[in-house]
């Protein structure tokens, strides 16, 4: 408690940078994940070219993939995003494959004998059926990157990982458990919000 009292502004400060490359790489990877995966589940085909690419990037580990990224884009936030882009997106594009695959096709069908258009087929009945697989996915990418951003700060990037590492080299508990418990802590309040967004978004299974 002291330590924390002693340097909350600097504790605040790395929580705020921590909070922002993790929605930061969140925010792209949905852009990925989720279209990637209604294009693979329009087709067997197509799921073969996509899945298999998502599911090497999802071996290889988040701090080899940093290494990697030093040589053409340095240290600093760019090479850490891209890093857990790459993790944040496989859990998203499953889910939204399995999602938009889960449709009931009478619905679909019944949709089309009703007069709609494609694009209306796809944003009135589609998407609103897989939304729940899709923000299950996003759930579970939003735990796995906010715990891996204390990765970061291997590379200067910032974030809750910088007392973590600090306290691994001082041989320092006490900022181990600050640092940890405060990535615990944002990963809970996270998933909180998270789920109160998902409830009221989906109010109407509640009905």
């Amino acid at each position: 408690m002291e330590y924390f009292l002693q340097h909350f502004p600097q504790i605040a400060h790395q929580v705020l940078d921590h909070v922002w490359i993790s929605f930061l790489a969140l925010g792209l990877a949905a852009c990925i994940g989720i279209p990637a995966g209604y294009l693979a589940s329009r087709s067997i085909r197509q799921e073969r070219w996509i899945l298999p690419v998502f599911q090497i990037l999802r071996v290889i580990p988040s701090l080899a993939v940093l290494v990697l990224l030093i040589p053409f884009l340095g240290t600093g936030i760019r090479p850490a995003v891209i890093a857990l882009v790459i993790l944040a997106c496989p859990p998203i594009l499953l889910n939204t494959i399995v999602g938009f695959r889960e449709v009931p096709f009478f619905m679909i069908e019944s949709a089309r004998g009703m007069g709609m258009e494609e694009k209306d087929v796809f944003w009135k009945v589609r998407l609103p059926l897989a939304r729940p697989m899709i923000l299950s996915g996003l759930r579970t990418a939003m735990i796995e990157v906010i715990a891996s951003a204390t990765l970061a700060a291997k590379i200067g990037a910032g974030g809750l990982g910088e007392i973590i590492f600090t306290g691994l080299g001082l041989n320092r508990g006490d900022l181990l458990i600050i640092g940890g418990g405060l990535v615990a802590l944002l990963s809970l309040t996270s998933g909180f919000i998270f789920d109160r967004i998902r409830k009221r978004i989906l109010r109407y299974q509640s009905i």
